[in-house]
């Protein structure tokens, strides 16, 4: 699938840099979408826990931190490429990226069956097990908060210039503050991996959503600290990306964890898609500071929705398990 997702975004980002019309200049980005969905995190989460089975949380973490990068390294280096070789030429050196550089490192360095035997942290059965009543419950709230988080995450990433503007902040003031998210993300990434794994994921997911909640209530609120809410949700959003990845392999384990992983993406990414269009309509029609309450309440909503998650993980009777590096640690949720 990640390979797979190299040909797409390199086939998506050709047709961009030779589109003749708008047409097919469109047809590119629907393509580069299938791209997306097939090659960015769920897909590695995957394959990471295939590979490491329960063990899979620090590879996990990982790959998020190095992640966080991304938009540090690729925007410059598209700007620069735009600016020296126009946009078209700089479409078609991502997609040679993709097919010289991402597209060997996935076929030559991952690994395409998962470990040995003797090596394998888990047993995987040749059939994952079916959901039972309860996990099916458990299932449809972690599907819900994952996707309230998205929904979050795509209004605030379209309206947040505007957001800040509506608070008094000059545009060059509200892109400073802007850029925080970024710094955040990496330094909570990091803090993850720097405690060892020595808590189990349902805290990182609290974490998560506390910080977001925390961040977009005080500029709701006009706090007078506006980069300080800026970069409790980039903290936020920063260890949400390893709770998404790390919580369904400790809830429902990971013979069943690649193909819940794709399931729980599903609604995430149909709402993303509408989030956009969401926001724009809520801030010309209801105004930013309507808008900012609207998020504050829906992060608020979340945190109530996860510690429901606690509950239900109970009520599933999850030992909620994960690996670390001395052994198997058992939580019971609270």
């Amino acid at each position: 699938m990640l390979a797979v997702g190299c040909l797409l975004l390199a086939f998506g980002l050709a047709i961009l840099g030779a589109a003749p019309s708008l047409a097919v200049f469109i047809g590119g980005w629907l393509v580069l979408g299938v791209g997306m969905g097939a090659g960015l995190y769920e897909a590695a989460f995957a394959t990471l826990g295939r590979l490491y089975g329960r063990s899979a949380r620090s590879a996990i973490t990982a790959l998020t931190l190095w992640g966080g990068f991304a938009s540090t390294v690729c925007w410059p280096l598209s700007a620069y490429l735009v600016a020296h070789i126009g946009w078209r030429s700089a479409c078609l050196t991502h997609a040679v990226i993709q097919l010289g550089v991402c597209l060997p490192l996935t076929l030559l360095v991952v690994p395409h069956a998962g470990p040995r035997p003797e090596e394998a942290p888990v047993a995987l059965p040749v059939r994952a097990p079916a959901l039972t009543t309860a996990e099916r419950r458990l299932f449809g709230r972690l599907a819900l908060v994952l996707t309230l988080v998205a929904v979050t995450e795509a209004i605030v990433s379209f309206g947040l210039l505007t957001l800040l503007q509506a608070r008094g902040l000059a545009l060059a003031a509200a892109v400073s503050l802007g850029v925080l998210i970024g710094p955040s993300q990496v330094l909570s990434r990091l803090v993850e991996l720097l405690s060892g794994g020595r808590h189990h994921p349902l805290w990182t997911m609290t974490a998560a959503v506390t910080l977001m909640a925390v961040g977009l209530v005080l500029l709701a609120a006009h706090i007078p600290v506006p980069a300080l809410a800026v970069a409790l949700y980039g903290a936020g959003i920063g260890i949400d990306s390893i709770a998404r990845g790390t919580l369904p392999l400790a809830l429902f384990g990971p013979a069943r964890y690649a193909a819940l992983v794709g399931r729980l993406a599903r609604p995430s990414f149909v709402a993303q898609s509408f989030a956009p269009l969401l926001a724009a309509l809520a801030l010309a029609r209801a105004g930013p500071d309507i808008t900012l309450a609207g998020l504050g309440a829906l992060a608020v909503a979340n945190v109530l929705l996860v510690a429901e998650l606690w509950r239900s993980a109970r009520a599933a009777e999850q030992p909620v398990s994960f690996a670390r590096e001395d052994g198997e640690v058992v939580i019971p949720p609270p």
